[in-house]
């Protein structure tokens, strides 16, 4: 009996595992990239850049704390800052629509968007 209930979880582990590999690909497959980069400081909008454009610019955020934010090869970062956690930095390059960098202490919230401003991969 030990046998054959090892069998069956060794089978659903293995199915699980290739739901989970397909339901990845799907989302990957579907997921647009995006064409803008929008900042905001503490919920307001102060800028859009466009993600076809290379650019270095520094990000002054309440209480004259910066940011160093990129953009390079259609994808955007956080280079620099100097909050103490710096986990802004820590994240990936962004590029796809609904993806998002945020900097808790500095209120800053970097967020990709499609052609119309729209946040959804629809």
């Amino acid at each position: 009996m030990d046998k054959k209930r090892i069998v069956n979880d060794i089978i659903l582990v293995v199915a699980l595992l290739a739901l989970a590999l397909a339901a990845w690909g799907v989302i990957r497959i579907t997921h647009k990239s995006g064409d803008y980069a929008v900042v905001e400081i503490a919920g307001e909008e102060t800028a859009r850049y466009p993600l076809n454009e290379d650019i270095r610019i520094d990000i002054e955020a309440e209480g004259g704390h910066v940011n160093t934010f990129v953009i390079s090869d259609g994808k955007a970062y956080v280079e620099s800052a100097d909050c103490p956690d710096k986990l802004c930095v820590k994240q990936h390059a962004v590029s796809r629509v609904g993806e998002t960098i945020i900097c808790l202490p500095h209120k800053l919230v970097i967020r990709i968007v499609g052609e119309g401003g729209v946040d959804t991969a629809l």
